[in-house]
């Protein structure tokens, strides 16, 4: 839930100047991204699982990490926008630390935490010139699967309609074409997610 304490951001584009910003580094990095319990990290299961690199999601880490420290998942959502700065940070270094080159399924990117900060309350604008350190091979966005509650995701439709919105948006804003994948058994999706590669 936003904190009523920050300005309203959650209609606030990306800053134009700042998205005229070059790309430092491309990357053959491909995006696995959408809603909360849109099925990502089951196909990046499936991807590891056919002997492909993947990358887990930074906020999940950040999660697991401060979870493990005797921290409870109300208490780190008290300070929302210390939260969200740390999972976006967490993100940030699992990027920095991977091979370029590399062929890697990334579980989110840097790029979804822009939704996130404009949900909670915070500039999306503020990490925006990050998100130019790498250009991702390709950006997958999985079409939303009924929500599945696992004592850290919110129980709410309506964010997970803004967020997947934004995803797309900021996404495209960035330059990005944004395939979709619809709702499929995972068997299939992974098949989607394959041919198109093997297109490109």
């Amino acid at each position: 839930m936003p904190e009523s304490s920050q300005a309203d951001f959650r209609t606030t584009e990306l800053d134009a100047d700042l998205l005229a910003t070059p790309y430092r580094v491309q990357t053959s990095w491909h995006v696995i991204t959408g809603a909360a319990s849109c099925g990502k990290t089951t196909l990046i299961d499936l991807l590891a699982g056919q002997g492909y690199q993947t990358a887990p999601e930074g906020a999940r880490l950040y999660l697991d990490r401060e979870l493990a420290k005797g921290r409870t998942i109300q208490e780190l959502r008290s300070k929302q926008a210390a939260l969200e700065r740390g999972m976006k940070d967490m993100q940030l270094e699992i990027e920095r630390g991977l091979p370029a080159n590399d062929l890697i399924f990334l579980d989110r990117a840097l790029p979804d935490y822009l939704a996130w900060y404009r949900y909670i309350g915070l500039n999306p604008n503020e990490f925006l010139r990050e998100c130019f350190q790498h250009r991702y091979a390709s950006v997958f966005m999985l079409d939303r699967l009924p929500l599945q509650l696992d004592g850290l995701r919110y129980k709410d439709d309506l964010l997970q309609g803004f967020t997947e919105a934004w995803h797309t948006r900021d996404y495209s804003a960035l330059g990005y074409n944004v395939v979709r994948v619809p709702v499929l058994p995972p068997v299939e999706r992974l098949a989607f997610v394959l041919n198109t590669l093997s297109k490109q």
